[in-house]
């Protein structure tokens, strides 16, 4: 099959994992696949996956192959390989716009950006000379403008767009309908881990739902030792990540708690945990007669490889709405993969219909979805 053919905005620690985690199971060649959902999408298998553009602005980063940037710091992610097939390609200057937090100057250079002071590239022009289909953001919270700038350059280029990130533009209907007017498909916002805070408390959530007992009040607090949680500790860039954890949990629950009930958000950071994230939640409730009960949990996991799993397959459900000629926002993949879709599902049902997408896919396969009504949105599949 062809490979497909990937662009990536922010060579940080998850574009780290991504790219290990690649070769990684390019190596294993179907010997090995733990760690993902799934090892074959429509025929693609990981080593499918290949990077043809990157870009960064910190000038450690800028210029050099990207086998080498992953490694660079600030990255501080665990390594998972030390050597690559390809050097891959030669990681270009983004624009900075509002990537960089004030407060992150403060910092050392090990810990913190540096920005490198050459002339950003024009990036819709990069990503129509690599012919890439796909641009992946990974830039860090609270990056609006530079996240809408990367968005932008896909449109103009006509590149597929998965948006890793809690900035609102495949769950935003203006930037949904651009993309569905280009032909192109999307898929966002806020990547989910495989077993994350968010996906661990939206199951919690739901048990508690479903087995009767009334959720009255319940926290999650994170801390870590990365750049994405050196870059939250200025909270006025936490506004759309608060929501989009937040939204996640609720969506859970036939009747929404009170804002002063639930407080979903990082805590802070703790330099030597570096990738490593610590959850901490907490939920109270009332059981069978009213009866208090509260539940107690503590996850530790290596952040950034924690979610790699989950962009592969969003990478290769992306290229299967290109095949399919879908456009605007993949609902299911976008509901199962990510914290903040355009609609909200449980995940057992977008598993389902995901499923069910991939039993009856090929390339025959007319798929169509129905964005005029998000709240009636359907994906309909011949043959399944």
């Amino acid at each position: 099959m062809d490979k497909i053919r990937i662009a990536i905005a922010g060579m940080g620690n998850c574009a780290s994992s991504l790219l290990q985690g690649i070769e990684h199971y390019r190596r294993a060649a179907g010997a090995d696949h733990t760690g993902l959902m799934h090892f074959d999408v429509g025929g693609y298998t990981p080593a499918d996956i290949e990077l043809v553009a990157a870009f960064d602005i910190d000038r450690r980063k800028v210029g050099q192959p990207a086998s080498a940037a992953i490694f660079a710091p600030p990255n501080n992610t665990m390594r998972i390989c030390n050597t690559f097939a390809s050097a891959g390609p030669v990681v270009q200057m983004g624009p900075v716009l509002d990537g960089i937090a004030e407060h992150m100057k403060n910092y050392p250079a090990e810990r913190t950006f540096v920005p490198s002071d050459e002339k950003p590239v024009d990036v819709a022009a990069a990503l129509r000379r690599s012919k890439a289909e796909i641009l992946l953001i990974y830039l860090p919270v609270g990056s609006q403008k530079a996240a809408e700038y990367y968005a932008e350059a896909a449109l103009e280029a006509g590149v597929g767009l998965i948006n890793c990130i809690p900035v609102f533009i495949v769950s935003d209907p203006r930037w949904a309908a651009r993309f569905k007017a280009k032909n192109l498909p999307c898929i966002g916002d806020d990547i989910k881990a495989q077993v994350g805070a968010t996906i661990t408390h939206r199951v919690l959530t739901r048990l508690f739902e479903e087995r009767g007992v009334k959720l009255t009040s319940t926290y999650q607090l994170n801390t870590g030792g990365n750049t994405d949680f050196l870059n939250m500790l200025e909270r006025s860039r936490l506004a759309s990540k608060k929501i989009s954890k937040t939204e996640a949990v609720q969506s859970q629950l036939k009747t929404p708690l009170p804002e002063e009930q639930i407080h979903i958000g990082p805590s802070d950071y703790v330099p030597w945990q570096k990738d490593n994230k610590v959850c901490f939640i907490r939920m109270e409730g009332q059981g069978f007669a009213g009866v208090p009960l509260n539940l107690e949990l503590r996850l530790s996991v290596e952040d950034s490889p924690n979610s790699a799993g989950v962009a592969i397959d969003a990478i290769r459900f992306c290229k299967l709405a290109k095949t399919a000629k879908m456009s605007g926002p993949f609902l299911t993949v976008s509901a199962y993969l990510m914290k903040h879709p355009p609609k909200q599902m449980r995940d057992e049902a977008a598993r389902a219909q995901i499923e069910a997408f991939l039993e009856g896919f090929n390339e025959e396969d007319e798929v169509v979805i129905d964005y005029a009504n998000p709240e009636t949105a359907r994906l309909e599949t011949m043959g399944v």
